[in-house]
């Protein structure tokens, strides 16, 4: 069976909701950072057997198509548009990886991409022939009593604010104090992720509460963003002569939709028994912070090491364009893992309302 690596990966800025990006819908956001991707290793477009994209608020018309055709691709890659919320950017990569280890594709593009600037306005129409009802989300479990509104689902998980709002100022602070990002392919005049900034205790305490001690300050903003990137197999990889990251074990769950937050708990377990390793022996991990609530509760119930969470700052600290938020943990895993002396493995994770979740290690051959 071939071995799936990643030989590339780009991301665009991530802009929050109505900045830089606000004007670039998401399909010619995908459209970049695959060009960047196409560009670092040095491919053709006729390389590409297939664009897999998550996308989470576009209203269908599969954005992976005018994806694959605005980056140049060729009229026979289809693209294939997946819709699993939060957990879709990284879940579309671990899709490309299954191709590549059956043999049905060589070389895929896979990630997400979002525009909360340019997400469509959602009304449901009446059966009866009333006038159509606006709606901020779909339903996300059959059962109305667990199909929480995600800040109020944060709040359950009961993490008191002062430590969320500790958190949070630690996610800017790294994210502050990061060394450019080579992950990042400029666009519109962006190299960099905007919304960092240095957080007191006072600030933070005047956040605008959303749900008891969740705040508009401890919740990850609204963002645009896309990444890519190219996963083909081991064979390929050595005969171009580009460094790889190894695809490794991974898991794409289901748990109690009433508590998403918790969702990724179950997926992480699953790959480190996969892979017969301990939290300790992983050297860096890239977990979504949608929330700091969320992310507080999945590191004390998995004991994760916060010291090797995020290094460089996490969603909180840079914005949360849903689709492509798992995609990007998984492009920044890359770049650590083939810079010179960077670490040897990686985990990405990251959980999607509806009770989803999803983890997947990565590394160094």
């Amino acid at each position: 069976m071939p071995s799936a690596v990643l030989i590339a990966a780009r991301r665009t800025p991530v802009a929050p909701r109505g900045g830089a990006l606000a004007r670039i819908d998401a399909p010619e956001l995908a459209a970049h950072a695959a060009r960047a991707c196409l560009s670092d290793a040095g491919l053709a477009p006729d390389d590409i057997d297939e664009l897999i994209l998550a996308n989470a608020l576009g209203a269908g018309g599969n954005p992976a198509r005018i994806a694959a055709l605005a980056a140049g691709l060729p009229e026979r890659v289809g693209g294939l548009t997946i819709d699993r919320q939060c957990t879709g950017g990284l879940d579309a990569i671990l899709l490309a990886a299954a191709l590549i280890e059956s043999g049905h594709a060589t070389t895929v593009l896979a990630g997400g991409a979002e525009s909360f600037s340019r997400r469509p306005l959602r009304m449901a129409t009446d059966p009866d022939g009333g006038p159509p009802q606006p709606y901020l989300r779909p339903r996300f479990s059959s059962d109305p009593a667990h199909d929480p509104d995600m800040p109020e689902a944060a709040n359950a998980l009961a993490i008191p604010r002062a430590t969320q709002d500790g958190y949070t100022a630690e996610s800017h602070r790294k994210a502050l104090a990061a060394p450019p990002l080579p992950e990042i392919a400029p666009l519109a005049g962006l190299a960099a992720d905007p919304y960092a900034r240095t957080l007191s205790p006072r600030l933070l305490a005047r956040a605008k509460p959303l749900a008891g001690n969740i705040t508009a300050a401890n919740t990850a903003p609204e963002a645009d963003a896309a990444a890519l990137l190219l996963v083909t197999n081991e064979a390929r990889a050595q005969s171009l002569g580009l460094p790889c990251v190894h695809i490794g074990p991974s898991a794409m769950l289901g748990g109690d939709p009433s508590q998403p937050g918790l969702a990724p708990v179950a997926a992480i377990q699953a790959v480190l028994t996969k892979a017969n390793l301990a939290p300790e022996q992983i050297d860096q991990f890239e977990l979504m912070e949608a929330f700091a609530a969320q992310a507080l509760a999945t590191l004390n119930a998995t004991g994760l090491p916060e010291s090797r969470t995020n290094p460089q700052g996490g969603a909180l600290a840079r914005g949360h364009p849903i689709g492509a938020s798992g995609a990007i943990l998984a492009c920044r895993l890359f770049h650590a893992l083939t810079a010179p002396g960077g670490p040897s493995t990686g985990l990405a994770a990251i959980a999607a309302a509806g009770g989803l979740g999803s983890a997947a290690l990565f590394t160094r051959p």
